[in-house]
């Protein structure tokens, strides 16, 4: 009958680990000698350098290839999207929706539009985007001949909106039944919205439901254009101080004062039918007024 092993003690475990960890008879640390140590130290040192090295020079082809300018692929982007202020945005539907008799109510409406319309601000883009830029052309540059090694945005001022720019009427009609809303179309760098030069994008409201309670729609600037100096659009690094051109849109209700309404970009290369992106070349929202 064989003999049950020996029980080691817990000193006699101290004990041979110590001896495993160094080991005075052969000279060796952990099982292995000082010089293989020093071969195998090297060795991973060696190793992730040259790993280190191909991930470096593997990004730096990368960034070499990428233009900081523009997205290699854009061809998720076709036609560009378009939003309303105030951006009253719920969960599915866009409800833009007051109080004529509540102070607090229309005032918040002012106030979101105001607070929107800031980098617009007549001053700061006459300083910022001072170029005589030409009206009804396409303000092509390729070159960087703005400053600082840009190119150069023309500018939209807060003027431009007429009746809607909040000078005139500070409230922008919310303290009435003239509400006014601001279009705005999204960037897309280098799109050029029309093949035709005298046919610029311009905004086109129609009432979905509600028709006898619109009485009058009125477009700022006139006829609801988005004047073509306005495009293409470069980037924000090429055109750190570009804004977007804006439509504004002011409505008469009357009657039951709520209508439900879609505002469109016309033009022959921006789609709107797409059902997969309710908001590509057109946005629909609800228009109500109550007292």
């Amino acid at each position: 009958m064989a003999t049950l092993k020996e029980k080691r003690t817990c000193g006699q475990r101290c004990e041979d680990f110590g001896r495993f960890v160094w080991n005075s008879d052969n000279g060796t640390f952990m099982g292995r000698t000082p010089e293989k140590w020093v071969y195998i130290s090297l060795y991973y040192v060696a190793f992730y350098v040259v790993m280190t090295a191909l991930f470096s020079l593997a990004i730096y082809v990368l960034m070499y290839t990428l233009s900081p300018y523009a997205p290699d692929y854009q061809d998720r982007l076709k036609s560009p999207g378009v939003m309303v202020w105030p951006d009253t945005y719920g969960e599915e539907v866009i409800e833009i929706s007051y109080n004529t008799s509540d102070k607090k109510s229309w005032m918040k409406m002012s106030t979101i539009l105001h607070e929107f319309l800031e980098p617009y601000n007549d001053t700061k883009q006459l300083e910022c985007n001072n170029y005589n830029c030409t009206k009804g052309k396409y303000f092509i540059q390729k070159t960087f001949s703005g400053p600082h090694h840009t190119k150069w945005a023309c500018p939209f001022t807060q003027s431009m909106l007429g009746a809607c720019s909040g000078f005139t009427d500070p409230t922008f009609g919310y303290n009435c039944s003239m509400p006014c809303v601001v279009i705005k179309m999204n960037r897309i760098i280098d799109f050029l919205p029309s093949n035709q030069t005298d046919f610029p994008p311009y905004v086109n409201c129609t009432i979905l439901e509600g028709q006898n309670n619109v009485d009058k729609i009125e477009y700022f600037p006139d006829r609801g254009i988005m004047d073509l100096s306005y495009f293409p659009y470069y980037g924000k690094l090429a055109q750190p101080t570009y804004v977007n051109p804006l439509v504004a849109v002011r409505f008469s209700l009357v009657r039951e004062r709520h209508a439900k309404i879609q505002c469109r970009v016309v033009s022959d290369k921006i789609s709107y039918e797409n059902y997969h992106d309710p908001y590509e070349g057109k946005v629909i929202f609800y228009l109500k007024a109550m007292k």
